[in-house]
């Protein structure tokens, strides 16, 4: 799969948001890259053959922010392209893992903790 596809599918799965949620995501980027760098494995908690990354959020979730965030570098999503379509071999499969990674790491942009997401059943 091409790039410029997988980036099409996560474009698809931004623009398919509620108009309600997209429009209160405030100072936020969503990047694809190739794979996740080990300091980005550490970070999530994802140890070697424990595990993989299909996305990371970075940054100061809105329920955390306050009077004093102001003049912040954007947050970032960071949609993992190797590891999904490594795991998913259909086109289908694959854009199906792309909506459920980039709603995932929205959902830690809006402060929803990966506790909270295994008890809606979304993790």
């Amino acid at each position: 799969m091409t790039p410029e596809y997988f980036y099409a599918l996560v474009e698809e799965a931004l623009e398919s948001l509620p108009e309600e949620i997209a429009r209160t995501m405030d100072n936020v980027d969503v990047v694809v890259e190739s794979w996740p760098t080990q300091e980005q494995l550490l970070s999530a908690g994802v140890t070697p053959g424990r595990g993989t990354l299909f996305g990371l959020y970075q940054g100061v979730p809105l329920t955390r922010r306050n009077r004093a965030y102001t003049l912040m570098p954007p947050d970032k999503i960071t949609i993992f392209q190797g590891p999904i379509t490594a795991m998913r071999k259909t086109d289908e499969a694959i854009r199906t893992q792309v909506r459920w990674t980039v709603i995932h790491e929205i959902a830690h942009h809006f402060g929803i903790s990966d506790d909270r997401l295994r008890e809606l059943g979304r993790y």
